[in-house]
Parts: structure tokens; sequence; C-alpha cells
């Protein structure tokens, strides 16, 4: 593995998500990336690798549509720079959920939660798309940061006034643990960042890989 750089020139980081909590995970580790969202059809993607490779594992799920957004957004990026896709799916009983399709579903996934657990799993990509004068490796390469996360008792009004605000239907589980769904997270084991959907630790020993310190990246 190449030693993180020492040089203080920043390296620029382009994030292929639309996420929020995502942008907000970063800035509040010093990181400011340019955000650029892909196109990717994630029912499409899974459905092709499914033809192709057979039934896939929830945390395979996770970082076959991270790596499916990063491509997509690096072949648009035009500068020096590298390009981190991610993507979130929760594991219940073996099967694989990502945003509801409507309140119904979320209403019901709610139902199956409430005093379980689950494991949520982040896919990460990341390419480097540097120049190589100036450090780029050309490499691309992933992982998977995977958190237990234990749910309240909710009740069944609770869960009617949450799935009413709309954020159980933007987030992949259906929940979230920096947000109004915080209060019905009892706890989790494991790194706490990556249910929000990034996981800092994983994208430092990602960037590590390809020459990058920690504190260029995103910088300046």
């Amino acid at each position: 593995m190449p030693h993180p750089t020492s040089s203080t020139t920043p390296v620029a980081l382009v994030l292929a998500s639309q996420s929020p909590a995502r942008l907000a995970t970063l800035r509040a580790a010093g990181i400011e990336p340019q955000v650029v969202v892909s196109d990717v059809d994630e029912e499409a993607a899974v459905a092709q690798a499914r033809a192709a490779y057979g039934e896939l594992e929830p945390a395979d799920v996770a970082l076959l549509l991270a790596r499916a957004k990063c491509e997509a957004v690096a072949s648009q990026v035009e500068t020096s720079t590298l390009v981190l896709g991610c993507d979130s799916v929760l594991e219940l009983d073996g099967e694989v959920h990502g945003k509801p399709a409507d309140a119904a579903e979320a209403r019901e996934r709610w139902r199956r939660m409430r005093g379980r657990s689950g494991v949520l799993h982040t896919g990460h990509w990341l390419r480097d798309e540097r120049d190589e004068d100036e450090g780029g490796t050309g490499a691309t390469l992933g992982a998977t940061a995977s958190t237990t996360v234990h749910f309240a008792e909710v009740t069944d009004d609770e869960i009617e006034a949450y799935v009413a605000t709309g954020e159980p239907l933007r987030v992949a589980g259906a929940f979230t643990v920096d947000g109004l769904g915080g209060a019905f997270v009892t706890g989790i084991e494991g790194d706490h960042h990556n249910v929000v959907g990034l996981s800092l630790p994983l994208l430092r020993e990602l960037v590590a890989e390809v020459g990058v310190g920690w504190f260029v990246l995103g910088r300046g």
C-alpha cells in the first residue's frame, strides 16, 4: 500500500451522491467535496448483476451500487480528482432494503424492524482520476462497512407520525440516526458515521491506498 503523502497540496474530491447527510459528514470532518449526482438506474444495475452472477449478498448490493455511481460520475469528470461513490442498504432477515417505495412500505418496514436489529451496509467505491504528474495512480477500489443497528419498540402511532414526516421515504432502511428517526435507534455496534451513510475511517483507508493523506483530502 502506498504511504499517504506528506504533501500539504490539497487533493480534490468529488462525491457521487445526492445525500445531504453524506455531504454534512464530510464537511464536519473538514472535507469540502464537489457533489455530482449520478444517473444510475439502481434497480436495473442490481437486476443485471443478479442475472450475471446469481443472488447477491446485501453487502455486495451496496458495493455494486456504490461502484456504479462512482464510475458513472468519473466518466463525466474533467478535472484531476478522486471520485467517491456510496450506497447504503439495510439487511433485515437476510433481505435487502433500500428506500421505501411509498408510505405503506415504510410503515410495514417499521412494523418489522421495531424491537429488533438490522445491519446497515454502506458500499464505498473510489477512483483516482488525478493526473499522473499530480500523483495519480489510476486505481479503482472499494469496500463495504457494516454496522449493527438496534431499533426501539416504537408504537403504531409513532410509526404513523414518523412516516408522515416523509423522512423514512428519503433514506435507505427507512430511518436516520442523525435526524427525526434518532429517537428510535437504541444502540449501534460499529462505526456510527456508517449509519449516516459514509464511514470516515473506511474512507481514510481507501484514500491512503492511493497515497493521499487525510488532512489534504478535499481541503483548500
